[in-house]
């Protein structure tokens, strides 16, 4: 599997950006997609996942200011990604996983910044 993500960039605290992400090659009849973050220093967290039976996970601290969604058909991920604070400041991972039997199978893509700072 492979995780192309773009949508990220520089934006000033209270504003609006959204990531995308497009999974290719292998796919999983059952997986979980969604986005994780890491800020220098920091490491890496989850920030919302959803599986392609539409049930989401978020982090608190994004609760009520990010949306996660996918389109099963294309096989792309995105975040919504609202009311942005300077804390949100991170480069953010597009990340995919599938369970077969007892071993689970995690991908990554190469990362995208984003930047909260006016």
């Amino acid at each position: 599997v492979q995780l192309q993500a773009s949508g990220g960039g520089l934006v000033q605290p209270g504003g609006s950006l959204r990531l995308s992400c497009a999974a290719s090659g292998s796919s999983f009849p059952i997986n979980v997609m969604g986005w994780y973050r890491q800020a220098p220093g920091n490491q890496r967290e989850l920030v919302a996942d959803i599986s392609n039976g539409g049930t989401t996970n978020y982090a608190d601290f994004v609760k009520g200011r990010f949306t996660v969604s996918r389109d099963n058909a294309e096989n792309t991920v995105s975040l919504q990604m609202n009311n942005l604070r300077p804390d949100d400041t991170a480069v953010y991972y597009c990340n995919y996983k599938a369970t077969v039997i007892s071993t689970t199978f995690t991908y990554w893509g190469r990362g995208t910044l984003v930047t909260v700072s006016s």
